[in-house]
């Protein structure tokens, strides 16, 4: 049998036995990653292992409500479709929200389940995205060097990489980021790809799935893979028979694969391969615009958030986060499992490998690590913007590299004793430096010590035969006991200093039940309470309201709904709904669901106009200072009178305006009713105090009255008498679809036709661009129309999707070109190897 025949056969078998080390590394990786988080909130006690909610933030009041209502949307139960969501803002943009929330391919599981065990279903997605953030991770390892016999360091390592800090304490109550520690070690693939000249096609469709999933991960993603892209060139080297060395894909010894003298790879075969990688990274985005682009403008649109200056951590508190139990929103989670830190300190150290490779990836880890802390290079991986909140949200990036630096240390040959203990000596010093920290725990160096002993035992015994499983069980118990204690800590420490939110329950049932029995679409809205369980009760819970939260809140909403008193947190990206009946008259909710604490929901209905109503001609109005006044501008008639005296007449509904005041309020002797202002972060809405019944009912407030309150008397009569002349005026059918509205109206109508939705970007009217009317979508009337037919479409969704298109072309022209050569060449072949025709026989 010839050489080349031997050479391909060990190839071949080389080629299965990695194949198998990938499939037992990866499976392990994502089990060890299960196990950990499962058991960590199963020791705090946390959903779904008892009776602690782990709805917290965001989680609570973004993701569940936004998973609950793409289950709608899946199971054809949903108002509102991809492009609009009736329920929420009384009419807003869905696709920003599916972009930013939803788009992760996970998220679609979510239709699995029951609707009631929405809690349960956020919480899989997101433990299998850590699991497959593990397996992606393992899987790039054993990609960079195979190292056979190792491939359970490699599963560690995974799993090291999947339990960083960032993801248990900080994306597993943001699971939209968790698509970002996915992507990292994906879009590093890519990047080898392109060095490899391998897999074009593929590469480009996971950029466009992980940009598409979660832009803003996956930029810091991008930024990271590069970085390892680079350094993966810098440190090739290419034989002069033209086969690469030292740094490409081996079999885990690191030799050449080629006969020549190793050399530096040109300069220019480094260029193409950055370019293939740009190429493929570029069009991939291109892939995802359709999605991107309304995401973007859904931005520019949105209410201005929280901003604030970046001020780096002090250094005591980034070495402590690097340590298990710690917690703290404003430092980076880089917490790591001790085994991984181990042998990422030790690889400067390690005499076994590569000279260059120990110093290039010691450099980045320290690099990407003083990035963090450095404020031209902080913007740079926010997308130059400051992030509201956590500051650190590219933590995942250093755990990364962090991780890969550990395998390079481990992959060709074990560390020596020299190297380890130099290695420990490393995390002394970083165990030192945080032992003066406040974020230290009393748990924290005795799981440092321990995982630590752990590690150094598994290493040490790793490089014996007999021992590799104990080594096996060693470093990854060490990991699996860290992280899960870390994960548990977390759970209890966010209870403590994040606002919660209950699981699905008995009281989401009977609201759930109540909204549902009382619907009264398309007539009117239904409105499921002022008394919220999160701020995105509608999509929870049913019906249509003006609450809304979302990093896409329409500004135009938030002033909207302000003007005309309405109360917000989030510094006015979480809009509340507004319990008044000038505003159900406005907005046509017909009917609404009150609940009081501990108690039933009850259903009132009252008689309002349709959804689109006729003002006479005139000039614009426009809102003034007062909330009672510019309801009555909305409504076109006075309904309210001012107290006389602080007292209102007798009859008339009393309601207090105290944006800015926290604590309790009360009419006469009824009871107290609380406000929860403190602007900017949490403005109080207008609140019902009762009925007035002449001078004994006096407004009083609790320990002190706020500086900036006033008060209205709502007269019933005039708002019912109104509320009949919109009635009369109003339109006579109304048809409510997907991504609009169609209304017959009176014939010979004249002035402006509105609609009972806030004139986001995006609306169009009889083929034109929608007008406004004090925030609202408006058209002008003729007196010869009588049917408005207006449609949304999310600004940018027409660009993205023609520059998706263009990118889809050319990544089928990729495809296909390639196969041309192929496909002529069959068709030569197969015209000479077919038989000659036999000669025509005339009859």
């Amino acid at each position: 049998m010839s050489t080349l025949d031997n050479t391909a056969r060990v190839r071949i078998s080389a080629s299965r036995d990695g194949g198998r080390d990938r499939g037992r590394a990866t499976a392990l990786a994502a089990l060890l990653t299960l196990l950990a988080v499962c058991a960590g909130d199963a020791v705090a006690r946390s959903f779904p292992f008892g009776p602690k909610t782990r709805s917290v933030n965001d989680l609570g009041n973004q993701f569940v409500p936004f998973h609950a209502h793409l289950w709608d949307l899946l199971h054809g139960r949903a108002e509102g479709g991809l492009l609009l969501n009736w329920q929420s803002g009384y009419g807003t943009s869905f696709l920003p929200d599916l972009g930013t929330y939803l788009t992760s391919p996970f998220s679609v599981l979510v239709g699995l389940f029951p609707r009631e065990d929405i809690d349960l279903a956020v919480y899989v997605i997101t433990v299998l995205k850590m699991a497959a953030a593990a397996a992606a991770m393992t899987w790039l390892l054993l990609t960079l060097h195979r190292a056979g016999g190792r491939w359970w360091v490699a599963a560690v390592l995974g799993a090291s990489y999947a339990l960083c800090g960032w993801s248990v304490v900080e994306a597993s109550y943001n699971p939209m980021w968790l698509d970002g520690l996915i992507a990292f070690p994906l879009l590093c693939l890519v990047g080898e790809w392109a060095r490899t000249r391998r897999r074009a096609a593929l590469g480009t469709l996971i950029v466009a799935v992980a940009w598409a999933a979660n832009f803003y991960t996956a930029y810091m993603a991008t930024l990271g893979a590069a970085l390892v892209l680079v350094l993966r060139l810098i440190l090739d080297e290419r034989t002069d028979d033209g086969t690469d060395t030292g740094t490409a894909t081996g079999t885990g010894t690191g030799t050449a694969t080629g006969t020549g003298t190793a050399g530096p790879t040109p300069v220019r075969d480094r260029v193409r391969v950055l370019l293939r990688a740009a190429g493929t990274t570029l069009l991939g985005i291109a892939l995802a615009t359709p999605v991107l682009i309304p995401v973007f403008l859904g931005s520019k649109h949105a209410y201005p958030g929280w901003t604030r200056e970046f001020e780096p951590a002090g250094w005591v508190d980034v070495f402590a986060r690097a340590l298990p139990a710690t917690y703290s929103f404003f430092t980076p989670a880089v917490f790591l499992g001790t085994g991984a830190l181990l042998l990422a300190a030790a690889l400067v150290f390690h005499r076994g490998a590569p000279r260059r490779e120990r110093r290039w990836w010691t450099a980045l880890v320290v690099a990407v690590a003083v990035s963090m802390q450095w404020g031209p290079t902080h913007l740079a991986w926010h997308i130059f913007a400051t992030p509201n909140g956590s500051p650190y949200r590219q933590s995942f990036v250093l755990a990364g590299v962090l991780v890969i630096a550990a395998w390079v240390c481990v992959a060709r040959e074990w560390p020596g004793r020299r190297a380890l203990l130099a290695g420990t000596g490393v995390l002394a010093v970083i165990a030192v430096g945080a032992a003066t920290s406040d974020l230290v725990t009393g748990w924290t160096f005795p799981l440092f010590a321990l995982g630590l002993a752990g590690a150094l035992g598994a290493l040490v015994l790793a490089k014996r035969r007999s021992f590799v499983v104990v080594a096996a069980l060693l470093l990854a118990g060490g990991l699996v006991g860290q992280a899960a204690a870390t994960t548990a800590y977390a759970d209890r420490q966010r209870l403590g200093r994040l606002d919660d939110y209950p699981a699905w329950g008995t009281a989401h049932s009977a609201r759930a039940d109540a909204v549902a029995g009382a619907d009264s679409r398309p007539g009117s809205r239904t409105d499921s309470g002022r008394e919220h369980l999160t701020g995105n009760d509608p999509m929870l819970l049913g019906g249509e309201s003006g609450a809304y939260y979302s990093s896409h809140t329409p500004a135009v909403l938030t002033r909207t709904m302000a003007a005309l008193g309405a109360g917000w947190t989030s510094r006015g990206r979480n809009v509340q709904s507004l319990d008044n009946p000038v505003t159900d008259a406005v907005f046509s909710v017909g009917t609404r669901v009150r609940t009081a604490p501990g108690g039933r929901p009850e259903v009132t209905r009252a008689e309002v106009p349709p959804l689109v109503t006729v003002r006479p001609k005139g000039p614009e109005p426009r809102y003034g200072t007062s909330p009672f006044r510019n309801q009555e501008l909305l409504l076109g008639a006075p309904v309210y009178g001012d107290p006389v005296d602080g007292v209102c007449p007798a009859g008339t509904d009393v309601f207090l305006w105290a944006p800015d005041y926290a604590g309790t309020a009360r009419l006469g002797d009824g009871k107290p009713v609380k406000l929860t202002g403190g602007l900017p972060k949490r403005r109080a809405p207008m609140t019902p105090l009762g009925t007035s019944n002449g001078p004994a009912s006096r407004i009083a407030f609790g320990k002190q009255e706020p500086r900036d309150w006033s008060a209205g008397c709502l007269d019933r009569g005039r708002l019912a008498a109104a509320v009949a002349r919109l009635k009369t005026s109003g339109a006579v059918s109304v048809e409510v679809g997907d991504s609009g509205v169609r209304a017959e109206l009176p014939p010979g109508s004249t002035g402006t036709a509105v609609l009972a939705a806030p004139r986001i970007a995006g609306w169009s009217c009889d083929g034109r661009p929608a007008d406004r009317y004090l925030g609202l979508v408006a058209v002008p009337l003729d007196g010869k129309r009588t049917t408005v037919d207006c449609s949304f479409r999310p600004p940018g969704l027409r660009a993205g999707a023609a520059v998706g298109g263009a990118a889809l072309v050319v990544l089928l022209g990729r495809v296909a070109v390639p196969l041309v050569p192929a496909v002529r060449a069959r068709r030569r072949k197969d015209t000479k190897t077919s038989p000659e025709r036999p000669p025509l026989v005339a009859s």
